[in-house]
């Protein structure tokens, strides 16, 4: 399970809404500072995802919750954004090949345009049902962190 840490932003009748600060890879490897793409990174400001989940407990805005989702949700998204359109690629690049041929045209240019046709129809798909999989797969609360030390002081001092 992919574990994250989400702010609580507002808590209604057993619903809880929540927002987490979606991180870039960048910074984590020791290349950081000599990196034309952590710099890039750098100038970008800082995004959140919001999102709503059940809670059988009653939070305060601010709390910290643990949440979860499972890897597999991950991995299909991944497999239909990035290997179905590879595959799209070379299957229409193979049809396009035959037809080609079978027709008497420029086999190879036939075959790329066919190829890059296979490409984005099948990432067009793929994405669809990468939007639909996230839809239906919802995170878990894992845990109840609480407030932060540095929030609870701040509002009543």
């Amino acid at each position: 399970m992919m574990e994250e840490i989400a702010r609580v932003v507002d808590c209604q009748q057993g619903w809880v809404t929540v927002e987490v600060e979606l991180k870039s890879a960048c910074n984590h490897c020791a290349s950081s500072e000599n990196c034309g793409t952590s710099t890039i990174a750098k100038a970008f400001s800082v995004k959140t995802q919001r999102f709503s989940l059940p809670t059988d407990k009653p939070c305060r805005e601010g709390d910290l919750l643990k949440v979860g989702l499972p890897e597999s949700v991950i991995l299909k998204a991944a497999a239909l954004v990035y290997l179905l359109p590879l595959f799209g690629l070379f299957v229409f690049a193979v049809l396009g090949h035959l037809l080609a041929t079978g027709l008497d045209l420029n086999a190879n240019a036939f075959s790329m345009i066919m190829a890059a046709v296979g490409a984005f129809v099948t990432w067009y798909i793929g994405k669809r049902f990468a939007i639909e999989l996230e839809r239906e797969a919802s995170p878990v609360i894992i845990a109840y962190l609480g407030q932060e030390v540095g929030v609870i002081s701040a509002k009543h001092g």
